[in-house]
């Protein structure tokens, strides 16, 4: 069960928990500006979340707290556990039971109908001054109806309440539900679902797990939100030092690395007056602003600006550089023209020759491209680009793996 105490600093527990995740090697002594109590609560709630998850280890230093998971063997994200903390006091639970009872079987009540009910059927005998005033349940019915547990209808004056009743039958879903929980963005809703429905075992293993991501769904469900209805957002994030700082942005679009797992926002900065990348896991909060009027004309100037990136990078001015790639397939490898048509996010490919095939394109910053031409070593018999430093890191890696290795 997830461990009983409500978080008021989501950001808080991202970071630790991001730390304990990636930078495992981090102990007690080494949370500057954080006291040795609120590292030790924070480092109990972490343990009661993801048992079976924490480890340590002993160096000179100290203690050292880590969290591991082999994606392997990992069924469900277990980070999503920070997400289902709940404080609750002896009459959240009272009022859970007793509204769930009056308005089972279909009944539907006003405001004034529950709180009669509550004083005088529930606790008749109880001494009034030690009961919560209407108040508290006018919050509690307010609160389940913005869950969708109750249905809220208004007749003039009046409120009342009904239950909410699903039809959906999930058991049929249940791959699809699994299978989002853990490739989605905002896939702890799938993890919701199923809690509700009590599924314990997958069908699903993943070479690439990228479970850290599961920490900022919050911040992508807001972007998400400012990106659909077109409205300009506040960001407080941390820059490369640490610093806050916030920006003024009008957020277009989310982009995820099938490398690393990343999540960067791409949106249009009011003050630099050009597009500004983001990594999501650096910004602390989102303040959505006022709808923008021209939402049409950044849209439109994203959409030609993406005809030329590569990733999420881009050189000084953003000028584009030219690169061109000629590779040799040979009688039988139609497959690798194939993959090259696949696998180009941009540019395009030429037919020069009975077994060559050139590949072009103008982008922001070719270095980005490096990994993916390295794909294609034994192949490539020509590379020239715009940016020497290109051209001279690819020989380089060549020569260096013609050391290691031997020329054949």
């Amino acid at each position: 069960m997830p461990y009983s105490e409500l978080i008021k600093n989501f950001d808080k527990i991202r970071g630790y928990m991001r730390h304990f995740f990636a930078f495992g090697f981090k102990g007690r002594e080494d949370f500057k500006g954080k006291s040795a109590r609120s590292y030790d609560n924070e480092r109990r709630r972490l343990e009661s979340w993801l048992k079976g998850y924490m480890s340590f280890y002993q160096d000179s230093s100290g203690k050292k707290a880590f969290i591991s998971a082999d994606s392997r063997e990992v069924p469900h994200n277990p980070l999503y556990q920070a997400f289902k903390a709940k404080s609750f006091t002896a009459w959240d639970i009272t009022f859970h039971f007793v509204i769930l009872d009056m308005l089972s079987g279909g009944e539907t009540l006003s405001f004034r109908q529950i709180s009669k009910k509550f004083y005088e059927e529930y606790f008749p005998s109880e001494d009034i001054h030690s009961l919560p005033d209407e108040s508290a349940i006018r919050k509690k019915l307010k609160e389940y109806a913005q869950l969708g547990i109750l249905r809220q209808t208004k007749s003039g004056r009046e409120t009342s309440y009904s239950l909410v009743e699903s039809s959906i039958d999930f058991s049929a879903l249940i791959d699809a539900i699994d299978f989002y929980s853990e490739s989605d963005p905002l896939g702890v809703i799938g993890s919701y679902l199923l809690d509700k429905i009590q599924a314990e075992k997958s069908n699903f293993r993943y070479k690439h797990h990228y479970m850290l991501h599961a920490l900022d769904m919050q911040i992508m469900l807001e972007l998400l939100t400012a990106i659909r209805q077109k409205r300009c957002a506040q960001l407080k994030f941390a820059d490369s030092r640490g610093r806050i700082k916030e920006h003024t942005v009008f957020p277009i679009k989310i982009y995820i690395s099938a490398q690393s797992g990343r999540q960067y926002l791409f949106s249009w900065h009011y003050k630099f007056k050009k597009p500004h990348i983001y990594r999501i896991d650096y910004i602390r909060s989102v303040h959505p602003g006022n709808e923008e009027r021209k939402a049409e004309k950044y849209l439109e100037y994203h959409r030609e600006f993406a005809k030329n990136m590569w990733g999420i990078s881009f050189v000084k001015g953003y000028k584009k550089e030219h690169i061109e790639m000629t590779v040799r397939i040979d009688p039988g490898e139609e497959y690798i023209v194939g993959r090259l048509e696949r696998e180009k996010r941009c540019g395009e490919i030429m037919k020069i020759s009975e077994n060559e095939y050139r590949y072009s394109a103008d982008t922001y910053d070719c270095m980005e491209m490096m990994p993916w031409i390295r794909t294609f070593i034994g192949r490539i018999t020509h590379i020239e680009c715009g940016s020497p430093e290109v051209v001279k890191t690819f020989k380089d890696d060549l020569a260096r793996t013609l050391a290691n290795y031997g020329e054949e």
